[in-house]
C-alpha cells in the first residue's frame, strides 16, 4: 500500500484495494474546508463536531428544492475497477459517481443517527478518464454529515491540456436564441462557449444553445475545451444571426399587453358568480374554469355551466353563448381551460389522446371559443424513470399531450389561442432538478411542463405560469426566491425569458420564449390563493421587468417591454375585491 491513507476511516478501504490502488479523493477528510469540493447552493460548510476522523467534517443542509450536494471531479483511467466510500451521519444521506463510462452507482442510508460506512464500487468505461464523485441529503430533511471520503483504485495519468474544438456549427435560431454544436475532443471533460470574446455558458457535452440575445442581429462565437489540466485554445470563429422578433403564433388580435383572467363559470366558491356579460372590459383573454374529465385517464373532457341549485344567479346556455359572442365582437379571447386543481387528466394511451382532442373540440365548437388553456395540476404530468432529456420526451402522458395539442392546433389553424398554466414545480423548478434525476427517488413531477412548453413553442400564444402557491424556487441567482413580493415574479420570469440549463446540464438548454408569449400569473386578492401581491409590487415587477427599473437585488438578463402582460386567478376574486388587481392593470404606463 501507499502511505496516504493518513485517516483512520480509509484503513478498512485499503485492506480491500488492490496493491496499484491509491486515494484519489481530494480532501477527503475536509482538513482544508471545502478545498476540491462544490457544493450546491452555499449549502455545505465544515465543523470541527461531529468527526469521524481528524478534526474536520462536511456538513450541509438541504433547503427547499435543493438537496445539498457537494461533489468533485476525479481523474481516472479507462477500464479500471475503484471503490468509493464515506462516513456519514443523518438521516436520508446519500453517496455516489457519475460519469462513469458504464453504470452510474450510488448507495444511501435512510438513519444514520452515528457514523455509518457507505461503500459502492464501479467500473469505468473505455474512454472515461474522469469521473465525479458526491454526497447530498434529502429536500425537507436535516443537516447531514460526511467525512473521510474515499476513492481507492488506479491513478489517472498525466492529464494533457485539450485540443481546440473543430467543427463548430450555428444550428436553429429563434429571436433571442441561437443553438450551436461541435465535435467531441478526446481527453475534454467540459466546454465553454464565448460570445464575441467573452465567456457565455459552459457546457459538459457538445452542444449548447446561447440564450437572451436580441432579434435580427448577427453573433461570433467560439468554442473552448477544458479538463483538469485547464483550457484550450480556441476554436475558428461561427458567424450567425437571431430571427426577427415576430414569427411563431401570437395567437391572432390580442393587444400589445394582455390581461388575462379566469372566469368561475362551471362552479361557485366564495367570491360570487359573474356572468359572463358582467365581465369587465379589463380582461381580454377569459378562461372558463374548467373543462375536467369524465375520469383521471379517459382523456373524455366536459364542460358545463354552474347548475342553478349552486349558482342562482347563472345564465342560461343561450344566454352565455350570446354573451361569448359579445366579448369576441368586441375583441376578447374566450378559451375553455382544462383541469385546474381538481381535474387531473392523464392521456396514458393514444386512445385517451385521440378522446381529448374530440371532445376538446366539441367544446370549442359548442361554444364558438377562440382556443384552450392547459392547465394541467398536481399529478397530470410526470415523468418516468429514464426519461431525462426535455427535448425528446417518452413518457406516454407527455408525448401524447404534445401530440393531441398539435392536432387542436392543426385543426383549428393560425388564430387558434393556445396558453399555459403551469405551476413554478413544473417549470422553473427545472433549473434544478428534472424528473425522477440520473438517481431516482427525485420528484417525478419536477421540470414535467418543460417538454410539452419546448415542444409547442412555435405554436403556443401565452405562457402564464403561476406565481401562487409555490415554494421557494431557485432563479438564476442561484439564490433561492418566495412569493409575495416584485422580486418573486422578476426571478421567474426573467428564467422564461433568458433561457436555462435543466437540472443544470448546460448542454441540455431550455431556450428563452418570446416577451409576447409570456404573462406573469397572480391571485387577485388574498382571498384567492398564496402569494398575493400589492399592487405597488405588481408594478415594481413590471417596472424591472419592461425597462431595467425598480428591480431591487436581483438583475435581470434584460428588459422586455414587448412582455404579453398579467394573468389572475381569477375574474371574480377581483370582483369580489373591487377590481383592485384589474385597475392595477389598466393603470399601468407601458411605454
Amino acid at each position: 500500500m501507499t502511505g496516504v491513507l493518513a485517516a483512520g476511516g480509509l484503513v478498512a478501504s485499503a485492506q480491500t484495494a488492490h496493491a496499484a490502488d491509491i486515494e484519489l479523493a481530494r480532501n477527503g477528510g475536509f482538513e482544508a474546508g471545502l478545498d476540491g469540493w462544490s457544493c450546491t447552493a452555499g449549502s455545505g460548510t465544515v465543523v470541527a463536531s461531529p468527526v469521524h476522523g481528524g478534526t474536520k467534517a462536511l456538513k450541509a443542509t438541504p433547503a427547499g428544492s435543493d438537496n445539498a450536494q457537494c461533489s468533485q471531479t476525479v481523474a481516472v483511467k479507462p477500464d479500471s475497477t475503484y471503490t468509493l466510500s464515506s462516513w456519514v451521519q443523518g438521516s436520508y444521506v446519500y453517496l455516489g459517481a457519475s460519469g462513469t463510462g458504464t453504470t452510474d452507482v450510488s448507495t444511501w442510508t435512510q438513519s444514520a443517527p452515528s457514523w455509518q460506512r457507505l461503500t459502492t464500487t464501479f467500473k469505468t468505461g473505455a474512454n472515461t478518464t474522469s469521473v465525479t464523485i458526491s454526497t447530498h441529503g434529502w429536500y425537507g430533511t436535516g443537516a447531514y454529515y460526511a467525512d473521510d471520503v474515499s476513492l481507492l483504485g488506479p491513478g489517472g495519468g498525466p492529464v494533457q491540456l485539450p485540443a481546440a474544438p473543430t467543427g463548430l456549427t450555428a444550428g436553429s435560431a429563434t429571436s433571442s436564441s441561437i443553438a450551436l454544436s461541435w465535435a467531441a475532443v478526446p481527453g475534454a471533460t467540459g466546454y465553454n462557449v464565448y460570445q464575441g470574446g467573452s465567456k457565455v455558458l459552459s457546457a459538459s457535452g457538445t452542444s449548447a444553445t446561447v440564450t437572451g440575445l436580441a432579434a435580427s442581429t448577427a453573433y461570433t462565437f467560439q468554442v473552448t475545451a477544458t479538463n483538469t489540466a485547464g483550457e484550450s485554445a480556441k476554436s475558428a470563429a461561427v458567424t450567425a444571426s437571431t430571427t426577427s422578433g415576430g414569427g411563431g403564433n401570437p395567437g391572432g388580435g390580442l393587444p400589445t399587453h394582455a390581461l388575462v383572467g379566469y372566469l368561475h363559470a362551471s362552479f361557485a366558491n366564495g367570491s360570487g358568480y359573474t356572468r359572463m356579460a358582467d365581465v369587465p372590459d379589463s380582461w381580454d383573454v377569459i378562461d372558463l374554469a374548467f373543462g375536467e374529465p369524465t375520469s383521471v385517464t379517459s382523456g373524455d373532457i366536459r364542460f358545463n355551466l354552474c347548475p342553478v341549485s349552486e349558482c342562482p344567479g347563472v345564465e342560461s346556455a343561450a344566454d352565455f353563448k350570446a354573451a361569448i359572442k359579445a366579448k369576441q365582437a368586441a375583441g376578447k379571447k374566450v378559451l375553455i381551460s382544462i383541469g385546474g386543481q381538481n381535474g387531473q387528466v392523464q392521456l396514458g394511451t393514444t386512445a385517451a389522446r385521440d378522446t381529448f382532442v374530440t371532445s376538446v373540440s366539441k367544446i370549442i365548437d359548442e361554444y364558438g371559443l377562440d382556443g384552450l388553456d392547459v392547465d394541467f395540476e398536481g399529478h397530470s404530468l410526470s415523468l418516468n424513470t429514464g426519461d431525462t432529456d426535455f427535448r425528446n420526451p417518452t413518457t406516454p402522458v407527455v408525448v401524447n399531450l404534445i401530440s393531441a395539442l398539435k392536432t387542436l392546433k392543426a385543426k383549428y389553424g393560425a388564430k387558434f389561442v393556445l396558453s399555459m398554466a403551469p405551476e413554478t414545480f413544473f417549470v422553473q423548478l427545472g433549473y434544478q432538478y428534472y424528473g425522477a434525476g440520473p438517481w431516482g427517488g427525485q420528484d417525478p413531477r419536477c421540470g414535467a411542463y418543460l417538454p410539452v412548453i419546448h415542444a409547442l413553442r412555435d405554436d403556443l400564444t401565452l405562457l402564464h405560469v403561476q406565481d401562487y402557491n409555490s415554494g421557494s424556487i431557485m432563479g438564476l441567482d442561484n439564490q433561492y426566491h418566495s412569493m409575495g413580493g416584485a422580486d418573486f415574479h422578476i426571478a421567474m420570469t426573467d428564467m422564461l425569458l433568458t433561457g436555462f440549463p435543466v437540472a443544470g446540464d448546460t448542454s441540455r438548454m431550455f431556450p428563452a420564449l418570446r416577451p409576447d408569449q409570456v404573462a406573469i400569473g397572480l391571485p387577485a386578492s388574498t382571498n384567492a390563493g398564496n402569494g398575493h401581491t400589492a399592487p405597488a409590487e405588481v408594478t415594481k415587477a413590471l417596472d424591472c421587468l419592461t425597462r431595467k427599473a425598480n428591480c431591487g437585488s436581483y438583475q435581470t438578463h434584460g428588459s422586455w417591454p414587448g412582455l404579453r402582460g398579467l394573468m389572475t386567478w381569477s375574474v371574480n376574486w377581483d370582483g369580489f375585491g373591487g377590481g383592485e388587481f384589474s385597475k392595477n392593470f389598466d393603470a399601468y404606463p407601458w411605454s
